[in-house]
């Protein structure tokens, strides 16, 4: 029987780390993604600062109980896209690195500033002095290093590789992951407008079941402020993703100054063009089964709740496309979210309005009316019930209270 794949996303951002509060929930890390193939090869596409926290899961999971085959060393494959520092600078934080028992295979292209073995230069650079305190000598983990360009093809155990270059100041490569369980197409850090590479990209995106793309920018800025440098938007990945009649689109590399707000926006847009479009969250996964890609997007849990029982009335929209307005019981609420027992069961990453009743003045009820996304759905406790998490974003409309 077939397994599955898993993909789980690890860093998100693009250009530069972020803390600030309104980009947590979507997170603030550097691009980083780990793909377990169903044979169990590992991928590791990119290492930017989410890669430290890949590699406190790994080493955890592995001291705990290693790789199944009586070794608990750590063997992955590192598909880099090109060297800016954003998708390297957590190479220097990942702790798996620096183990004799653990063995990496490095996979990019020479640069034309660099010539031969840039790869190797690259790593290795990130540690020199003065601008890390620990030297490339403790880097103990068996390397190995592969040059590869646009077009090439290879196969790792029962997963098969291709390449295209994306349109990207001093170069870019965007990977395509055939497994037997389904395919994925990372394409980051591109910018349309160059026909070759357009032409390539969605040859190389052609059916997929995922394809993660760059979506930086806003329509509007990639076509004033934005041009030339190099990133895409929204309109594009969907454009692309229909073209190439991709199943799965995630919107990729986060400005740093876009708001969780203005993700949910391009997200917004975009699932009104092409439905099955998903945000990039760390801490998120798709697994790829015989039923299909099935998405989890990480808990939030940001503040104390309390055990509660609020009446409330839920509006949004359902798995399959469907609009519903529903009595609910709000049980477990925090200033951050909630957790809801619905009927109805809402897509994830999909935005609800949730009215509470709240005692107003004069023994009359009121509404506290609060937008909120979904980050989380389940079989409830009770039956045909569905228990919802959910993350409020922003307050609605204020309705008139009632008499």
């Amino acid at each position: 029987m077939q397994k599955n794949a898993k993909l789980v996303f690890w860093g998100v951002r693009g250009s530069t780390p972020t803390i600030e509060r309104d980009s947590w929930r979507y997170g603030g890390n550097t691009p980083c993604l780990e793909l377990t193939a169903p044979d169990g090869v590992r991928f590791i596409l990119d290492c930017g600062t989410g890669v430290r926290m890949l590699g406190n899961h790994l080493r955890a999971m592995h001291n705990r109980w290693g790789d199944g085959h009586g070794d608990s060393g750590i063997d992955a494959h590192v598909l880099v896209t090109h060297y800016h520092w954003d998708h390297i600078q957590g190479i220097p934080f990942f702790q798996p690195f620096f183990e004799p028992q653990n063995r990496f295979h490095f996979y990019s292209f020479q640069s034309k500033y660099l010539g031969r073995n840039s790869l190797r230069q690259v790593l290795e650079a990130q540690l020199a002095s003065p601008y890390f305190p620990v030297d490339v000598s403790n880097m103990r983990a068996s390397r190995s290093f592969r040059e590869v360009a646009g077009g090439d093809q290879w196969s790792v155990e029962g997963t098969h590789v291709t390449t295209a270059w994306l349109n990207h100041p001093q170069d870019c490569l965007a990977y395509r992951l055939d497994m037997p369980a389904g395919s994925v197409v990372y394409a980051t850090d591109t910018e349309p407008g160059v026909p070759e590479k357009d032409h390539g990209l969605r040859e190389l995106a052609h059916g997929a079941d995922v394809l993660i793309y760059d979506a930086q920018y806003s329509p509007e800025q990639l076509a004033s402020t934005r041009k030339g440098w190099g990133h895409s938007s929204w309109l594009e990945g969907v454009k692309i993703a229909r073209e190439s009649k991709v199943r799965n689109l995630v919107l990729f590399h986060h400005d740093p100054d876009s708001s969780s707000r203005v993700i949910d926006g391009f997200l917004s847009a975009a699932r009104q063009e092409f439905p099955g479009t998903w945000a990039a969250m760390e801490g998120m996964s798709m697994t790829f089964s015989e039923r299909g890609i099935g998405v989890t997007l990480p808990k939030s849990r940001l503040g104390q709740r309390r055990r509660l029982r609020f009446s409330a009335t839920v509006k949004g929209e359902t798995d399959d496309g469907r609009v519903f307005e529903e009595r609910a019981t709000v049980r477990d609420l925090s200033v951050q979210g909630a957790y809801l027992c619905l009927e109805s069961r809402p897509r994830l990453q999909s935005e609800l309005t949730v009215s509470i009743d709240a005692a107003g003045e004069d023994d009359r009820s009121s509404l506290l009316a609060m937008r909120a996304t979904v980050v989380h759905c389940e079989p409830g406790r009770e039956h045909a019930q569905n228990g919802v998490g959910v993350v409020f974003v922003e307050d609605a409309e204020p309705e008139m209270p009632r008499d």
